[in-house]
Protein backbone atom coordinates (compact mmCIF):
# COMPACT_ATOMS: atom_id res chain seq x y z
CA UNK A 1 0.00 0.00 0.00
CA UNK A 2 1.31 3.45 -0.93
CA UNK A 3 -0.20 6.86 -0.34
CA UNK A 4 -0.99 8.83 -3.45
CA UNK A 5 1.33 11.63 -4.46
CA UNK A 6 0.45 15.25 -4.05
CA UNK A 7 -0.76 15.16 -0.44
CA UNK A 8 0.64 17.73 1.98
CA UNK A 9 3.81 16.57 3.77
CA UNK A 10 2.99 18.84 6.70
CA UNK A 11 -0.34 17.15 7.44
CA UNK A 12 -0.29 14.13 9.75
CA UNK A 13 -1.05 10.92 7.85
CA UNK A 14 -4.69 9.90 7.96
CA UNK A 15 -3.70 6.25 7.47
CA UNK A 16 -1.06 4.60 9.62
CA UNK A 17 -0.02 1.01 8.94
CA UNK A 18 -0.59 -1.30 11.92
CA UNK A 19 0.41 -4.62 10.34
CA UNK A 20 0.49 -6.39 6.99
CA UNK A 21 -0.02 -9.99 5.92
CA UNK A 22 -0.64 -12.19 2.91
CA UNK A 23 -2.74 -15.28 2.19
CA UNK A 24 -1.34 -16.09 -1.29
CA UNK A 25 -4.87 -16.40 -2.64
CA UNK A 26 -7.77 -14.29 -3.87
CA UNK A 27 -9.70 -13.21 -0.74
CA UNK A 28 -13.40 -14.06 -0.91
CA UNK A 29 -14.31 -13.07 2.65
CA UNK A 30 -12.92 -10.59 5.18
CA UNK A 31 -14.49 -10.33 8.65
CA UNK A 32 -13.49 -9.16 12.14
CA UNK A 33 -14.74 -11.11 15.12
CA UNK A 34 -17.22 -9.02 17.16
CA UNK A 35 -14.64 -8.57 19.94
CA UNK A 36 -12.03 -7.32 17.43
CA UNK A 37 -9.42 -9.87 18.51
CA UNK A 38 -9.43 -11.95 15.32
CA UNK A 39 -9.58 -11.17 11.61
CA UNK A 40 -10.80 -14.02 9.41
CA UNK A 41 -9.74 -14.03 5.76
CA UNK A 42 -11.18 -16.69 3.45
CA UNK A 43 -9.35 -17.51 0.24
CA UNK A 44 -11.29 -18.53 -2.84
CA UNK A 45 -9.39 -21.82 -3.07
CA UNK A 46 -10.67 -22.89 0.36
CA UNK A 47 -8.48 -22.17 3.42
CA UNK A 48 -9.54 -19.60 6.03
CA UNK A 49 -6.73 -17.78 7.84
CA UNK A 50 -7.33 -16.42 11.33
CA UNK A 51 -5.05 -13.47 12.18
CA UNK A 52 -4.45 -11.88 15.55
CA UNK A 53 -6.26 -8.58 15.18
CA UNK A 54 -3.69 -6.54 17.12
CA UNK A 55 -0.36 -7.97 15.95
CA UNK A 56 -1.11 -9.83 12.72
CA UNK A 57 0.27 -13.21 13.74
CA UNK A 58 -1.51 -16.21 12.24
CA UNK A 59 -3.54 -17.94 14.95
CA UNK A 60 -4.90 -20.79 12.84
CA UNK A 61 -5.36 -21.79 9.23
CA UNK A 62 -8.64 -23.65 8.82
CA UNK A 63 -9.00 -26.00 5.82
CA UNK A 64 -12.30 -24.40 4.84
CA UNK A 65 -13.94 -26.05 1.84
CA UNK A 66 -12.15 -28.32 -0.61
CA UNK A 67 -13.94 -26.95 -3.67
CA UNK A 68 -13.68 -23.24 -2.77
CA UNK A 69 -15.02 -21.27 0.17
CA UNK A 70 -17.86 -18.90 -0.71
CA UNK A 71 -18.71 -16.94 2.48
CA UNK A 72 -17.97 -16.65 6.21
CA UNK A 73 -19.86 -15.24 9.21
CA UNK A 74 -19.02 -14.78 12.92
CA UNK A 75 -21.24 -15.68 15.85
CA UNK A 76 -21.74 -12.89 18.39
CA UNK A 77 -19.51 -14.74 20.92
CA UNK A 78 -16.41 -14.33 18.68
CA UNK A 79 -15.63 -18.02 19.09
CA UNK A 80 -17.82 -19.65 16.45
CA UNK A 81 -17.16 -19.01 12.76
CA UNK A 82 -19.47 -20.33 10.04
CA UNK A 83 -18.39 -20.98 6.46
CA UNK A 84 -19.98 -22.32 3.28
CA UNK A 85 -18.54 -23.49 0.00
CA UNK A 86 -18.74 -25.39 -3.24
CA UNK A 87 -18.57 -28.75 -1.49
CA UNK A 88 -22.24 -28.36 -0.52
CA UNK A 89 -21.47 -27.98 3.19
CA UNK A 90 -22.07 -25.53 5.98
CA UNK A 91 -19.25 -25.77 8.51
CA UNK A 92 -18.87 -24.46 12.05
CA UNK A 93 -15.39 -23.80 13.45
CA UNK A 94 -14.08 -23.18 16.93
CA UNK A 95 -11.85 -20.18 16.19
CA UNK A 96 -10.04 -20.45 19.54
CA UNK A 97 -9.06 -24.09 19.01
CA UNK A 98 -8.76 -23.88 15.23
CA UNK A 99 -10.96 -26.95 14.77
CA UNK A 100 -14.19 -27.88 13.01
CA UNK A 101 -17.05 -28.68 15.38
CA UNK A 102 -19.94 -29.29 12.97
CA UNK A 103 -20.63 -30.06 9.31
CA UNK A 104 -24.11 -29.68 7.84
CA UNK A 105 -25.59 -30.29 4.37
CA UNK A 106 -26.50 -27.06 2.61
CA UNK A 107 -29.08 -28.55 0.28
CA UNK A 108 -27.28 -28.43 -3.09
CA UNK A 109 -23.74 -28.84 -4.37
CA UNK A 110 -22.93 -25.12 -3.90
CA UNK A 111 -23.70 -23.20 -0.72
CA UNK A 112 -23.19 -19.52 -1.44
CA UNK A 113 -24.52 -17.52 1.51
CA UNK A 114 -24.35 -17.78 5.29
CA UNK A 115 -25.22 -15.32 8.06
CA UNK A 116 -25.29 -15.53 11.85
CA UNK A 117 -27.89 -13.41 13.61
CA UNK A 118 -26.22 -10.40 15.28
CA UNK A 119 -28.33 -10.92 18.41
CA UNK A 120 -29.17 -14.63 18.72
CA UNK A 121 -27.98 -18.16 18.07
CA UNK A 122 -29.58 -18.52 14.64
CA UNK A 123 -27.62 -19.21 11.47
CA UNK A 124 -29.12 -18.96 7.98
CA UNK A 125 -27.65 -20.59 4.87
CA UNK A 126 -28.63 -20.38 1.22
CA UNK A 127 -27.80 -22.87 -1.53
CA UNK A 128 -29.48 -22.18 -4.84
CA UNK A 129 -33.16 -21.92 -3.92
CA UNK A 130 -32.69 -23.77 -0.61
CA UNK A 131 -32.96 -21.73 2.60
CA UNK A 132 -32.15 -23.38 5.93
CA UNK A 133 -32.17 -22.15 9.52
CA UNK A 134 -29.76 -23.71 12.07
CA UNK A 135 -28.91 -23.21 15.70
CA UNK A 136 -25.37 -22.45 16.83
CA UNK A 137 -24.61 -26.13 17.45
CA UNK A 138 -25.40 -27.04 13.84
CA UNK A 139 -28.83 -28.56 14.45
CA UNK A 140 -31.37 -27.90 11.70
CA UNK A 141 -34.32 -25.86 12.98
CA UNK A 142 -36.21 -25.75 9.69
CA UNK A 143 -35.95 -25.77 5.93
CA UNK A 144 -38.15 -23.17 4.31
CA UNK A 145 -40.12 -23.59 1.11
CA UNK A 146 -37.88 -23.15 -1.92
CA UNK A 147 -37.39 -19.60 -3.11
CA UNK A 148 -38.77 -18.66 -6.53
CA UNK A 149 -35.24 -18.43 -7.92
CA UNK A 150 -31.61 -18.57 -6.80
CA UNK A 151 -31.08 -16.68 -3.55
CA UNK A 152 -28.56 -13.90 -4.16
CA UNK A 153 -28.17 -12.46 -0.66
CA UNK A 154 -29.15 -12.85 3.02
CA UNK A 155 -29.04 -10.07 5.60
CA UNK A 156 -30.33 -9.84 9.17
CA UNK A 157 -32.02 -6.75 10.52
CA UNK A 158 -29.63 -5.10 12.96
CA UNK A 159 -31.63 -6.22 16.01
CA UNK A 160 -31.61 -9.83 14.81
CA UNK A 161 -35.42 -10.12 14.92
CA UNK A 162 -35.86 -10.65 11.16
CA UNK A 163 -33.84 -11.52 8.09
CA UNK A 164 -34.40 -10.91 4.40
CA UNK A 165 -33.36 -12.73 1.25
CA UNK A 166 -33.11 -11.39 -2.28
CA UNK A 167 -33.79 -13.25 -5.52
CA UNK A 168 -35.17 -12.62 -9.00
CA UNK A 169 -38.62 -11.46 -7.91
CA UNK A 170 -37.57 -9.08 -5.14
CA UNK A 171 -37.33 -9.64 -1.37
CA UNK A 172 -38.77 -12.06 1.17
CA UNK A 173 -38.73 -11.28 4.91
CA UNK A 174 -38.65 -13.92 7.63
CA UNK A 175 -39.07 -14.11 11.39
CA UNK A 176 -36.81 -16.94 12.66
CA UNK A 177 -39.57 -18.01 15.07
CA UNK A 178 -42.04 -18.57 12.23
CA UNK A 179 -42.09 -21.39 9.67
CA UNK A 180 -43.61 -19.28 6.88
CA UNK A 181 -42.38 -16.12 5.21
CA UNK A 182 -43.39 -12.94 7.00
CA UNK A 183 -43.69 -10.57 4.01
CA UNK A 184 -42.86 -10.36 0.33
CA UNK A 185 -41.74 -7.26 -1.55
CA UNK A 186 -42.25 -8.16 -5.20
CA UNK A 187 -40.49 -6.64 -8.18
CA UNK A 188 -40.14 -8.05 -11.69
CA UNK A 189 -36.39 -7.91 -11.95
CA UNK A 190 -33.16 -9.43 -10.69
CA UNK A 191 -32.12 -8.25 -7.22
CA UNK A 192 -28.44 -8.93 -6.50
CA UNK A 193 -27.75 -7.62 -3.02
CA UNK A 194 -29.54 -6.03 -0.05
CA UNK A 195 -28.80 -3.97 3.06
CA UNK A 196 -31.12 -3.05 5.95
CA UNK A 197 -30.83 0.48 7.23
CA UNK A 198 -29.70 0.37 10.88
CA UNK A 199 -33.04 1.77 12.05
CA UNK A 200 -34.95 -0.87 10.04
CA UNK A 201 -36.92 1.75 8.11
CA UNK A 202 -35.52 0.84 4.69
CA UNK A 203 -34.12 -2.10 2.83
CA UNK A 204 -31.94 -1.01 -0.06
CA UNK A 205 -31.21 -3.34 -2.96
CA UNK A 206 -28.73 -3.28 -5.82
CA UNK A 207 -30.13 -4.61 -9.08
CA UNK A 208 -29.03 -6.24 -12.32
CA UNK A 209 -30.62 -3.49 -14.44
CA UNK A 210 -28.30 -0.80 -13.01
CA UNK A 211 -30.81 0.53 -10.48
CA UNK A 212 -31.14 0.83 -6.71
CA UNK A 213 -34.39 0.19 -4.85
CA UNK A 214 -35.40 1.64 -1.50
CA UNK A 215 -38.09 -0.52 0.10
CA UNK A 216 -40.03 1.11 2.93
CA UNK A 217 -40.43 -1.79 5.37
CA UNK A 218 -43.51 -0.39 7.13
CA UNK A 219 -45.57 -0.14 3.94
CA UNK A 220 -43.86 -2.29 1.29
CA UNK A 221 -43.68 0.69 -1.06
CA UNK A 222 -40.52 1.17 -3.07
CA UNK A 223 -38.50 3.93 -4.68
CA UNK A 224 -36.21 3.30 -7.62
CA UNK A 225 -33.04 5.20 -8.49
CA UNK A 226 -31.42 4.77 -11.90
CA UNK A 227 -28.64 6.20 -14.05
CA UNK A 228 -25.84 3.89 -12.85
CA UNK A 229 -23.10 2.76 -15.23
CA UNK A 230 -23.41 -0.93 -14.43
CA UNK A 231 -25.23 -3.38 -12.15
CA UNK A 232 -25.12 -2.35 -8.50
CA UNK A 233 -23.43 -4.72 -6.06
CA UNK A 234 -22.13 -2.21 -3.52
CA UNK A 235 -24.30 -0.75 -0.73
CA UNK A 236 -23.34 0.80 2.63
CA UNK A 237 -25.55 2.61 5.16
CA UNK A 238 -24.24 5.19 7.61
CA UNK A 239 -24.72 4.19 11.25
CA UNK A 240 -27.50 6.77 11.73
CA UNK A 241 -29.45 5.52 8.66
CA UNK A 242 -29.26 8.93 7.03
CA UNK A 243 -26.96 8.14 4.11
CA UNK A 244 -26.78 5.22 1.70
CA UNK A 245 -23.62 4.92 -0.36
CA UNK A 246 -23.84 2.96 -3.61
CA UNK A 247 -21.41 1.77 -6.26
CA UNK A 248 -22.43 0.81 -9.77
CA UNK A 249 -19.81 2.98 -11.50
CA UNK A 250 -16.57 4.91 -11.06
CA UNK A 251 -18.18 7.35 -8.61
CA UNK A 252 -19.57 6.66 -5.16
CA UNK A 253 -23.20 7.86 -5.16
CA UNK A 254 -24.55 8.86 -1.73
CA UNK A 255 -28.28 9.32 -1.13
CA UNK A 256 -29.66 11.37 1.77
CA UNK A 257 -32.52 9.35 3.29
CA UNK A 258 -33.51 11.81 6.02
CA UNK A 259 -36.87 13.57 6.13
CA UNK A 260 -39.18 12.27 3.39
CA UNK A 261 -36.45 10.10 1.92
CA UNK A 262 -34.32 10.23 -1.23
CA UNK A 263 -37.11 10.61 -3.80
CA UNK A 264 -36.64 13.63 -6.10
CA UNK A 265 -33.35 14.60 -4.46
CA UNK A 266 -29.88 15.00 -5.92
CA UNK A 267 -27.28 12.58 -4.50
CA UNK A 268 -23.77 13.42 -3.39
CA UNK A 269 -21.16 12.28 -5.94
CA UNK A 270 -17.75 11.20 -4.60
CA UNK A 271 -15.14 11.34 -7.35
CA UNK A 272 -11.64 9.90 -7.30
CA UNK A 273 -11.70 6.33 -8.56
CA UNK A 274 -10.48 5.76 -12.11
CA UNK A 275 -12.23 2.39 -12.50
CA UNK A 276 -15.33 0.72 -11.08
CA UNK A 277 -15.95 0.94 -7.35
CA UNK A 278 -16.13 -2.65 -6.07
CA UNK A 279 -16.40 -2.38 -2.27
CA UNK A 280 -17.98 0.04 0.21
CA UNK A 281 -17.89 -0.09 4.01
CA UNK A 282 -19.24 2.45 6.50
CA UNK A 283 -18.14 2.73 10.12
CA UNK A 284 -20.38 1.21 12.76
CA UNK A 285 -20.65 4.39 14.82
CA UNK A 286 -18.85 7.08 12.83
CA UNK A 287 -19.32 8.98 9.59
CA UNK A 288 -16.34 7.61 7.67
CA UNK A 289 -16.87 5.59 4.51
CA UNK A 290 -14.24 3.40 2.86
CA UNK A 291 -14.36 2.67 -0.87
CA UNK A 292 -12.17 0.32 -2.89
CA UNK A 293 -11.96 -0.01 -6.64
CA UNK A 294 -10.71 -2.05 -9.55
CA UNK A 295 -7.97 0.57 -9.88
CA UNK A 296 -6.47 -0.63 -6.58
CA UNK A 297 -7.41 2.65 -4.94
CA UNK A 298 -8.60 2.83 -1.35
CA UNK A 299 -10.37 6.04 -0.34
CA UNK A 300 -11.62 7.17 3.08
CA UNK A 301 -14.42 9.73 2.93
CA UNK A 302 -15.98 11.80 5.70
CA UNK A 303 -19.65 12.10 4.83
CA UNK A 304 -21.70 15.19 5.57
CA UNK A 305 -24.45 17.02 3.73
CA UNK A 306 -22.60 20.21 2.80
CA UNK A 307 -19.22 18.95 1.69
CA UNK A 308 -18.05 15.32 1.82
CA UNK A 309 -14.29 15.21 2.40
CA UNK A 310 -11.65 12.85 1.02
CA UNK A 311 -9.78 12.18 4.27
CA UNK A 312 -7.20 9.73 2.91
CA UNK A 313 -6.35 7.58 -0.08
CA UNK A 314 -3.86 4.88 -0.95
CA UNK A 315 -3.07 2.66 -3.93
CA UNK A 316 -2.62 -1.11 -3.92
CA UNK A 317 -0.91 -3.19 -6.60
CA UNK A 318 -4.06 -5.14 -7.45
CA UNK A 319 -7.81 -4.39 -7.40
CA UNK A 320 -9.37 -4.17 -3.95
CA UNK A 321 -11.00 -7.47 -2.93
CA UNK A 322 -12.39 -6.63 0.52
CA UNK A 323 -12.81 -3.97 3.21
CA UNK A 324 -13.69 -4.38 6.91
CA UNK A 325 -13.78 -1.84 9.75
CA UNK A 326 -12.73 -3.15 13.14
CA UNK A 327 -15.60 -3.24 15.69
CA UNK A 328 -14.24 -0.14 17.45
CA UNK A 329 -13.93 1.75 14.09
CA UNK A 330 -10.26 2.50 14.77
CA UNK A 331 -8.76 0.28 12.06
CA UNK A 332 -9.61 -0.69 8.52
CA UNK A 333 -8.64 -4.05 7.04
CA UNK A 334 -8.01 -3.97 3.28
CA UNK A 335 -7.33 -6.95 1.02
CA UNK A 336 -6.43 -6.88 -2.65
CA UNK A 337 -6.97 -9.59 -5.24
CA UNK A 338 -3.47 -11.09 -4.95
CA UNK A 339 -3.96 -11.68 -1.22
CA UNK A 340 -2.09 -8.69 0.22
CA UNK A 341 -3.65 -7.74 3.55
CA UNK A 342 -3.11 -4.34 5.17
CA UNK A 343 -4.52 -3.11 8.48
CA UNK A 344 -4.37 0.64 8.94
CA UNK A 345 -5.30 2.90 11.84
CA UNK A 346 -7.47 5.79 10.68
CA UNK A 347 -7.04 9.28 12.10
CA UNK A 348 -10.49 10.72 12.76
Amino acid sequence: MTRRRGRSKAAPPALKAVWRGNIDDHPIGLAWSPDGKTLAVAGVSGPITLFDGAAGAVKHTLPGHALDTMAISWHKDSRLLASVGQDGKVRLWDAHAGAQIAEMPGGTSWVERVAFSPAGDWLVSAAGRKLRLWDSSGQLIREYADANSTITDIKWRHDGAQFAISAYNGLVLYDPLEAEALRRFEWQGSTLTLEWSPDGKYIATGDQDSTVHFWITATGKDLQMWGYETKVLELAWSFNSRYLATGGGTQVVVWDCSGKGPANTRPLMLEGHQHLVKHLKAQRRGMLLASGGNDGMLAIWKINKKKPTLLADAVFIAPIAGLAWSPDDRCLAVADEIGTLSIAAVRR
